[in-house]
């Protein structure tokens, strides 16, 4: 990196920007916070400033001066607590930080909070980078999500981590870059007939094994996979080939790193001061300071970012509930009410409710999804009618009923049942999706086909039902990588998925089977338009949990029905009545019990007729060993 010999001198931001940052309503402020490429009385550098109101001075510094504090001041702007200031001669691609002398003198090193591009861990400096640097070619798709109507379209996720997906074999970087991955996850989302790939967060983070979960630098995509430009092209290709981006983002917390945001120009600045506010217990991180307006400009704006500069389709937002309570993990004594006397943290839901306002207004399409364990009510209900106003909620009520009883071998799962059923009393109170995540399978929980009791063909058949199951049920659906080719090792982010069991048959029938659930979600109106409405949906039959079997139906409106029946005990049972909607001919089209998933075949070929019966409509089936049935009227 040449060196840069001339002085740093002041520039001009304007008044409104100064006014809307000051009002925590600045959506493009990391357009003029940050490092900037700029040409200054006909000098090319870089523009920086940054917002440290407590601070005595804050000087650049960097690779391009030997790291030296003191040589590049940057200049208060006004009262408004940002320094700013020009750089001649730096240049794309160098390194720099922030040095900060505190109110007490103590000078410390910073790196830039809108960063647009950091070096790769175990560095921590910013990379001075630009914006502007990609063409886009996904008008089209751009274009149709913003008439997109989320609620009643098929979606269906996989949920990726980078790092972990598919490694290098080879010592040093283990990482594939985004060009190397590109053409790769698309072969593979293409085969399943996922809707969309959802990313573990990948802005950048020291410690590859917080998953992300630990953000470093909140606008730079990290460096493990490649340049910001990179990943726009990953995402450019997925929209060309049909295929949702979503992103995993982190606002709940940060970690306390000296080099990253907590205490920043000295004090608690984006974090609250008070530690029954400002640390999270769990984590031994920082929780943001959510009534300052400038640190909800910082996270309102970073939302945005990833949605516009990136064309991400949508944000999962991670935490939640840890969010919304003030004694969130916290005993007695360790948190502070709110101005009622509530344990509701009311900054936060204000912060949450014009976060989805905002994102909603100015991207129509765009998705917002909550992690919330609790039963916080409204979570997916619009803001104008007292809710957060997300898109959809995790259901993790759902998650660990059916995980737990699918665990229970079949002989006990009769005592079980409600596990199966209490989902429908609230399936419609929240836009749901269905998550088995990546929590389900790290930790000592086991994979999801460890997970299945009996021996290793029970476990498979169970996994398939599990799967047909997830599928049929009210809600949108998402699958953790290695799900797909039933991995029995738990995730680890230290190596990459087993591909090497896509060479037994009876792991590369998931991929089959999930490409035909995704295809039959898609096709049949049944199984989508009506996802989130009572309309959507009836039950057939819960009531016999001596046999473990459960019929529903899922409906659209001018569209045929699917009845799906369920059978969740190894015995066949013949002769099985089923009660079924309405009369007529109907056809079997898809039994997870099939040889082309790895099953055993048994099931009900040809037209199967229902006939008038006292109390309505009947057929007559065979039930196979531990699957799921799909029936369509002819």
């Amino acid at each position: 990196m040449s060196t840069v010999s001339y002085a740093s001198r002041p520039v001009r931001i304007e008044p409104f920007d100064l006014h809307l940052f000051g009002m925590g309503q600045h959506w493009d402020i990391y357009r003029i916070l940050g490092a900037h490429p700029v040409t200054d009385q006909g000098d090319q550098g870089y523009r920086f400033a940054v917002w440290a109101p407590n601070a005595r001075e804050v000087h650049v510094a960097g690779d391009f001066n030997d790291w030296r504090y003191g040589e590049f001041p940057l200049y208060p702007v006004g009262s408004s607590g940002i320094w700013a200031g020009f750089v001649p001669g730096v240049a794309r691609g160098a390194l720099y930080k922030y040095g900060i002398r505190g109110f007490d003198g103590t000078i410390v090193y910073k790196t830039d909070p809108y960063a647009l591009f950091a070096e790769l861990r175990p560095g921590t400096a910013a990379v001075a980078w630009d914006l502007d640097n990609y063409q886009w070619t996904d008008e089209n798709w751009m274009r149709g999500r913003t008439t997109m109507q989320p609620l009643s379209s098929p979606m269906s996720i996989y949920e990726m981590h980078v790092g972990s997906w598919q490694r290098r074999h080879e010592p040093g970087h283990p990482f594939l870059s985004w060009p190397e991955l590109t053409p790769r996850v698309l072969t593979h989302m293409k085969n399943l007939g996922f809707t969309h790939i959802e990313l573990l967060p990948i802005a950048e983070h020291p410690l590859d094994e917080s998953w992300g979960y630990q953000t470093g630098h909140y606008y730079a995509p990290s460096s493990r996979y490649g340049t910001p430009e990179q990943f726009k092209a990953f995402v450019d290709a997925c929209h060309n080939a049909g295929i949702g981006v979503l992103l995993d983002w982190v606002p709940a917390h940060f970690p306390k790193d000296a080099w990253s945001l907590g205490r920043f120009d000295g004090t608690a600045l984006y974090e609250h001061a008070d530690p029954r506010r400002g640390e999270h217990p769990d984590w031994g991180t920082h929780v943001f300071n959510y009534g300052r307006h400038e640190v909800r400009n910082f996270l309102l704006a970073n939302a945005l970012y990833w949605l516009r500069e990136f064309h991400l389709d949508g944000l999962r937002m991670d935490a939640v509930a840890s969010m919304l309570y003030l004694d969130y993990s916290r005993k007695p004594g360790q948190w502070v009410p709110n101005e009622h006397g509530g344990r509701e943290d009311l900054a936060v839901v204000h912060f949450l409710r014009d976060l989805n306002v905002v994102v909603h207004g100015q991207f129509p399409g765009a998705l917002t999804i909550a992690e919330e364990s609790t039963a916080w009510p409204g979570v997916s209900r619009p803001v104008y009618s007292g809710g957060l106003g997300f898109t959809f909620k995790w259901n993790m009520g759902w998650m660990h009923d059916t995980l737990d009883y699918m665990r229970l071998d079949p002989i006990y799962r009769s005592y079980n049942h409600n596990a199966l059923t209490f989902s429908l009393l609230y399936a419609f109170n929240e836009n749901f999706t269905l998550p088995f995540s990546h929590d389900e399978v790290v930790h000592g929980k086991g994979a999801l086909l460890a997970k299945m009791p009996g021996d290793v063909w029970q476990k498979q058949a169970n996994l398939r039902l599990l799967y047909a199951y997830q599928w049929a049920h009210p809600g949108k659906k998402l699958l953790f990588m290695g799900g797909e080719f039933g991995q029995w090792n738990e995730w680890s982010e230290r190596g990459e998925l087993d591909w090497m069991l896509y060479d037994f048959p009876e792991h590369s029938a998931y991929t089959v089977l999930l490409r035909d659930l995704n295809d039959l979600y898609r096709r049949e109106p049944a199984m989508h338009r009506n996802d989130h409405d009572w309309t959507g949906f009836s039950w057939l039959d819960f009531s016999d949990y001596g046999s473990s079997v459960i019929s529903f139906a899922r409906k659209a409106e001018n569209a045929p029905c699917l009845v799906w029946v369920f059978n969740f005990t190894p015995t066949v049972r013949g002769g099985y009545r089923v009660p079924m909607p309405h009369g007529g001919a109907w056809r079997e089209i898809l039994n997870t019990d099939s040889r082309y998933y790895g099953g055993t075949d048994v099931g009900n070929p040809g037209r199967i007729t229902a006939t008038e019966r006292p109390g309505g409509h009947f057929i007559e089936i065979t039930l196979p060993p531990l699957a799921g049935m799909a029936f369509i009227p002819e």
